[in-house]
């Protein structure tokens, strides 16, 4: 079946609100195997709202509009959408004392005339409970078709969607999906892909889709089956495959699981305990490891030694490394990484330190130049990395590439060890 989206609000096209809404709603979409191929975004206006929503109705099955269904003037999506579906609008009487409940229960007693406007709907339409505002959901069908209708704020619309919405549409859908994501880290998105082709080229059932992050590289491979049962063992062989190719590049194959969480557990699983060292990123490091529940557990401490006097007094990095080499060097980094696990006392320390410029590139240390140590017991590992970008993103590939770096380190000791 065919979904099609429409965002509706002004405020959406003028930019002054991201729209969070388009990306949830087309990953959900896609988990339902439903195909969407095309996304709008409307303003505030009746015409061309109206306009939207038949050109939506002509070449897909499923319309869902979201946003536009408050009590303002300028909230035009129910009653153009029901025009469109030619259904008069009629007062629902759940939804008048849903929001008269609402309105009992907030620091705002009084209910302005407005919005009963928010319990009209669609005659004959599906009313679906609003548990965290006002204006309810609607489902309308005719002649073959479904439009849906959600309220545009995240914290309404993403719980609807996974109360009410998403059973709907998995109930239209004779199909059941079940998808894996392959989780990789160390390895580029075009090796990758070059290592899959054969397997993108060949797939019919299930399907693989590559998703390139900032450092990591995502597989999602999907199965279309009668049940789940059936769909797990179609998806079964691909897993398998993946994992031959690719190895111990692979830390996860669970969607929720981060490069962070996956790296806390191995550690508390080798009972290791990790300090970090950091310069350029200026604590980003620490920040996603510390941002993992449990991490306490092995997480002994963390250094911001940003300036050259901070690299002496806190990691004990000698005055004539950095008078000599710099900063930004091998020798810094390994000085930085070594210490730093002598002084806390640690298993590992990991150490960063770079140039994120913009400004401050010279000939010799470029801006993007960076160097990742990790200190392992009694073993040192160095990695000169030249990245590009903006500020933000040079620290944010620092940052993933110190976690690989660990991951890789731990990894390797163990098999090493064996």
């Amino acid at each position: 079946m065919v979904v099609e989206l429409v965002c509706v609000g002004t405020e959406l096209l003028l930019g002054n609100i991201v729209n969070t809404n388009a990306a949830f709603l087309a990953r959900q979409c896609a988990m339902l195997g439903l195909s969407m191929y095309h996304q709008s975004v409307v303003g505030d206006n009746e015409e061309r709202l109206k306009e939207t929503i038949r050109t939506a109705l002509d070449r897909s099955d499923i319309v869902i509009l979201c946003g536009g269904l408050g009590p303002t003037q300028d909230d035009l999506t129910k009653e153009t959408a029901a025009a469109v579906m030619g259904f008069p609008l009629v007062e629902d009487a759940h939804s008048k004392e849903r929001i008269e409940e609402y309105f009992k229960n907030s620091p705002f007693k009084i209910i302005t005339d407005n919005n009963w406007k928010q319990a009209l709907v669609p005659e004959g339409c599906i009313v679906i409970d609003n548990h965290n505002g006002t204006a309810p959901g609607i489902i309308m069908e005719k002649d073959g078709k479904s439009m849906i209708l959600l309220p545009g704020p995240p914290n309404e619309l993403i719980p609807m969607f996974h109360q009410d919405i998403f059973p709907y549409l998995n109930r239209l859908q004779p199909e059941t999906i079940y998808s894996v994501m392959v989780k990789l880290c160390g390895v580029g998105e075009s090796l990758v892909e070059t290592e899959i082709l054969d397997l993108i080229e060949a797939q019919e059932n299930p399907t693989i889709a590559t998703y390139a992050k900032t450092g990591e590289v995502h597989l999602r491979v999907t199965a279309r089956a009668s049940d789940e049962k059936e769909a797990r063992k179609l998806v079964k062989p691909m897993l398998k495959e993946l994992k031959k190719r690719f190895g111990s590049h692979i830390y996860a194959t669970d969607e929720a699981t981060t490069l962070e969480e996956s790296i806390v557990a191995l550690l508390k699983e080798k009972n290791l305990t990790l300090t970090t060292a950091e310069s350029c990123t200026g604590g980003m490091l620490s920040a996603r490891l510390t941002n993992v529940s449990g991490v306490s557990e092995v997480f002994k401490q963390g250094f911001v030694a940003y300036s050259n006097r901070a690299k002496r007094k806190l990691l004990d990095v000698k005055k004539n490394t950095l008078k000599t080499y710099g900063a930004v060097s091998e020798k810094t980094a390994k000085e930085m990484a070594k210490n730093g696990a002598f002084i806390t006392g640690s298993d590992i320390c990991v150490s960063i330190t770079g140039l994120a410029g913009p400004d401050g590139g010279t000939e010799t240390t470029p801006v993007g130049l960076v160097y990742i140590a990790c200190a392992y017991q009694n073993e040192l590992r160095i990695r000169e990395f030249h990245f590009k970008g903006n500020r933000q993103k040079i620290r944010e590939l620092s940052t993933v590439n110190a976690l690989t770096l660990l991951r890789s380190c731990i990894l390797e000791k163990e098999t090493a060890g064996k």
